[in-house]
């Protein structure tokens, strides 16, 4: 299983990118079912959440909800013109709304046990750290 960390910027393009694939897939695969491109969403935040970098992690929640919109461009129905794709494209992500979320939660539980991780190995270091060391005396 392959572990890559991306940056906040890495981690937005590659969900970008494979929502937008994903999307296009679905368009031609399933004649733009919006429950599939949902279902095929969690994984994709899944990975976000998994793949991101420690310094970054607070972007990932931010950047999958981007994702899914960017991903909905192949899939919206939209009629003729901007006017009517935006409508399209506005009108998915209200009726989808609760895969948006639920792909995002997931991102952000995902990064948020990954950051309670951190913090903890953080503070078993620094306890460790200040048991290995005598305590210093203080000059008067």
């Amino acid at each position: 299983m392959p572990n890559p960390r991306l940056t906040g910027l890495g981690s937005g393009l590659f969900c970008g990118a494979v929502m937008f694939v994903l999307g296009c897939l679905d368009q031609l695969l399933f004649g733009a079912s919006l429950t599939a491109y949902g279902v095929l969403f969690l994984p994709v935040c899944a990975l976000a959440g998994l793949w991101v970098r420690r310094a970054d992690l607070v972007t990932a929640p931010v950047v999958v909800p981007i994702a899914f919109a960017f991903g909905l461009l192949p899939v919206a129905d939209g009629g003729g013109g901007l006017g009517g794709r935006a409508m399209g494209l506005v009108t998915a992500l209200a009726t989808q709304a609760g895969w948006l979320y639920g792909g995002t939660l997931v991102t952000g539980l995902l990064v948020t046990v990954r950051k309670v991780r951190l913090m903890s190995r953080r503070a078993d270091r620094r306890r460790a750290q200040q048991v290995a060391e005598p305590p210093r005396r203080r000059p008067l």
